[in-house]
């Protein structure tokens, strides 16, 4: 037996039918750009993590970085921003100028560690941008709460989220705007780049749109330095059929998790702690081990497939190494070392599940990663 760390192909072929018949329509329609297509998807995700409004923009990091523009952070302006995330949350704040201010992981979360981010917060600073690692919820009441005592926007990045659930309400309106990503290995993905960005106020809405139409409402006349960054009918049209199925493959990715938080025993690794497991999204599960290198050396040749993310945080990458060399992110960095992706998603059955959990318990008693 053989376990991937995710089947798109065994995915996409079981709702093929479907797919086909969505991207014929769109080119048969002739509308190739904007149009029903893609307003009715974004209706649809509206509804669906129930917020007022939603945008399609051309990918995730676009998401944040029009969230951003919307709000019209500027050059110099300060945006507080988790150490341990991909490095699209950073490169989304620098691109509108703005300076990332990291805030260390919490140990049990991997998330910001929230009680770290009042003693980063200067006259400078302008918004902040949790991230839903993993697609475990952020603290969202307090990251709110601090957000309000000091006059800051939140603007959640959601890229690993969809369909995550805090205090009985789905990820989508809890902060100002809500950035999400649809690159095709995510919970709700498509066949290519995608992404968007939710939210219940009609103002934010309507200038994200208009910026990622070249700063256009009106052909022809433009009113700011826009870019161009749209949401692909035929993406749109492919995102409509698998949403209808995001609830059910959720459902199997907290299957595959409780079976995992339940049946792993081995020393050898540290399982997440302190997550809820119904309301995750379960976008990735992640294990921490000490000698890494040797435990997936391990896994991948006994038929498991694992990943890292992400073995450099961004304030150790090149463009962000020299400005941070004093930050103090102890945790995020262990966990640069120490964090393994092990295979979860809608293509994971029982069976592979406990294939998965034997391989690992077995590393104990054959002394792998010692």
């Amino acid at each position: 037996m053989n376990a991937k760390f995710l089947d798109l192909t065994k995915i996409h072929l079981e709702i093929e039918d479907e797919i086909n018949d969505a991207i014929h329509k769109v080119v048969h329609s002739g509308v190739y750009i904007g149009g029903q297509v893609v307003n009715d998807f974004e209706n649809k995700y509206a509804n669906y993590v129930d917020s007022k409004y939603c945008v399609g923009v051309a990918n995730g990091l676009d998401a944040i970085r029009l969230s951003l523009m919307a709000l019209d952070i500027k050059k110099g302006d300060e945006i507080i921003v988790p150490s341990h995330t991909f490095v699209a949350t950073w490169l989304a704040v620098s691109q509108c100028g703005a300076i990332p201010i990291p805030v260390d992981a919490n140990i049990n979360t991997y998330s910001i560690d929230v009680a770290k981010i009042e003693a980063v917060i200067t006259k400078k600073t302008k918004a902040i941008i949790p991230v839903h690692m993993y697609g475990q919820p952020a603290d969202l009441d307090e990251i709110l709460r601090i957000a309000r005592k000091h006059s800051l926007y939140v603007i959640e990045d959601a890229a690993q989220a969809h369909g995550a659930i805090y205090k009985d309400k789905k990820i989508g309106a809890h902060g100002d705007l809500v950035a999400w990503s649809f690159y095709p290995g995510k919970n709700l993905g498509a066949m290519g780049d995608a992404g968007a960005v939710t939210t219940n106020n009609k103002e934010y809405a309507q200038k994200i749109r208009m910026i990622g139409n070249y700063g256009s409402e009106k052909k022809y006349i433009n009113t700011e330095v826009g870019l161009n960054s749209r949401l692909d009918p035929i993406q749109a049209s492919i995102l409509s059929v698998k949403l209808n199925y995001l609830d059910a493959w959720n459902k199997i990715r907290t299957t595959t998790a409780g079976l995992y938080l339940k049946n792993i025993k081995s020393t050898s690794v540290t399982l997440p702690v302190d997550i809820n497991l119904n309301n995750s999204a379960w976008h990735i599960f992640p294990i921490r081990c000490k000698n890494r290198n040797k435990m997936i050396n391990y896994l991948e040749k006994n038929g498991v497939q694992a990943l890292i993310h992400y073995p450099i945080p961004p304030h150790k990458q090149i463009i962000y190494n020299s400005q941070y060399l004093n930050s103090d992110l102890k945790i995020s960095e262990m966990m640069s070392n120490e964090l393994i992706s092990i295979p979860i998603g809608p293509h994971m059955s029982i069976e592979t599940t406990e294939f998965v959990i034997t391989k690992i318990n077995a590393v104990d008693k054959l002394r792998v990663t010692r």
